[in-house]
This record gives structure tokens, sequence and C-alpha cells, in this order.
């Protein structure tokens, strides 16, 4: 069994890498319920208004999302590095 100290640490450890399950806890301690996982989150960001004029017409177009094209090339990213 782990020490105190060791708890504490795998708790501080667990809360950086799931913060959105002890949010959760906490709105369901506050209000009794338990919220319905947002997985999503907005994201502010400065683009080249021509570029997004395209991307947007393009996403139209296709009759795709922005944000899941966005999101489909971040992960790709992260897994390239």
């Amino acid at each position: 069994m782990a020490s105190g100290k060791e708890l504490v640490k795998l708790a501080k450890e667990s809360i950086k890498e799931h913060p959105e399950a002890f949010e959760a806890l906490m709105e369901f301690e506050r209000t009794g319920k338990l919220p319905k996982p947002n997985y999503k989150v907005r994201a502010n960001f400065t683009i080249d208004a021509k570029l997004l004029r395209k991307f947007r017409e393009y996403c139209r177009q296709k009759g795709m999302k922005m944000s899941a094209i966005l999101g489909k090339h971040i992960e790709e990213e992260l897994k390239n590095n």
C-alpha cells in the first residue's frame, strides 16, 4: 500500500492528467448531478483572413466541419513530433 506522500503525489498527477474528471466530481458534489461529458473546448487563434475565407468555402463545398479538419491536422502534427 502506498504511503501518504505517495498517495498525494499520485493524486496531483491524476488531477494534472485528467482535470475534467475532477471538475465533474466537484460539480456532482455541488449539484448532486454528474454533468454530461463535453470533450470539446472553444479555441481562439489568429489566422490570415484570406486563408480563412478559402478554408471556410472549401469546407462548405465538401460538407465538412472546419473544426473536424483542424483537429485531424493537429493530431497528425502532434504524432509527427
